[in-house]
């Protein structure tokens, strides 16, 4: 079977279980779940009843995708996402923002949890994410027959939506929530860095740094989808005062900047 006949087979599924013209696609990052209590939820499927889903295998990724209504507007909610930590590919990673795309969602919005590589960057703020680098050593976009998907070479100049991005720091600053704006580093992990890998981040640019965004980012653009993501920052990664890492503090942490992180969004959303 073609790749493109399995991200088909999947949105047929889905379609037949009542996901109807989503308008808006949200990924949610680790610590990031609670939006969907503001949301009139109408249908939930397991991933790994999904035809050619892969499976979640981090604890703290639900691996559910839910459907329903969220301030006027219908969405489909990726609760847990994939990593290519986990042993999956950049295909597997990708798979599902191909999915919702034909089930014809026309934004694509995305969450993570990050460190803190700017020193102006605190614990528990939010960073929107104006550009990133790409450290995973590969690409969602580097397979055989991708051009029977959308361009091969894809522009990347501006991979995240100037529109949305400009809507969601209008909000910020009317709603008085702290929201810094930078490069998103993204790494393969799970290990954390060194100090000297810190350093060497900072170097290059990058303001944060985490393990997702930039794949699903990718193919948002192979797929003309306007994206938009910010990182809740979870850890200082200063490496002259570099502390053993905690995983709970981490959580903890993206807790912190939730409440602020939904704001933004579910207000976004109001005016898409």
């Amino acid at each position: 079977m073609s790749f493109l006949k399995y991200i088909e087979e999947a949105a047929g599924f889905l379609q037949q279980r009542g996901f109807k013209n989503p308008e808006i696609g949200i990924i949610l990052g680790s610590g990031l779940g609670k939006i969907l209590d503001y949301m009139e939820i109408e249908k939930e499927v397991r991933y790994n009843h999904i035809p050619n889903f892969p499976t979640a295998t981090v604890e703290f990724h639900r691996g559910k995708l839910i459907y329903g209504t969220l301030e006027g507007k219908k969405v489909v909610v990726m609760q847990g996402r994939f990593h290519f930590y986990e042993g999956y590919s950049q295909l597997d990673i990708t798979f599902p923002v191909r999915v919702m795309k034909l089930l014809g969602i026309k934004h694509l919005l995305v969450s993570n949890a990050a460190g803190a590589i700017n020193p102006n960057f605190k614990k528990g703020e939010l960073m929107l994410i104006d550009d990133h680098i790409n450290l995973q050593g590969g690409s969602p976009l580097a397979f055989k027959g991708v051009e029977h998907l959308g361009e091969r070479f894809v522009d990347m100049s501006a991979p995240y939506d100037r529109t949305m991005n400009e809507k969601l720091e209008q909000i910020a600053a009317n709603k008085n929530i702290k929201l810094h704006k930078g490069v998103y580093a993204s790494v393969v992990g799970p290990q954390l860095e060194t100090r000297a890998e810190y350093r060497f981040l900072k170097l290059i640019g990058a303001d944060a740094v985490g393990m997702s965004t930039v794949p699903e980012v990718i193919v948002a653009n192979h797929l003309d989808l306007p994206v938009s993501a910010i990182s809740a920052l979870t850890d200082g990664c200063d490496p002259d005062n570099l502390k053993p890492v905690n995983i709970e503090e981490i959580l903890a942490m993206a807790a912190k900047a939730e409440p602020n992180l939904i704001r933004l969004f579910r207000e976004l959303i109001k005016g898409l």
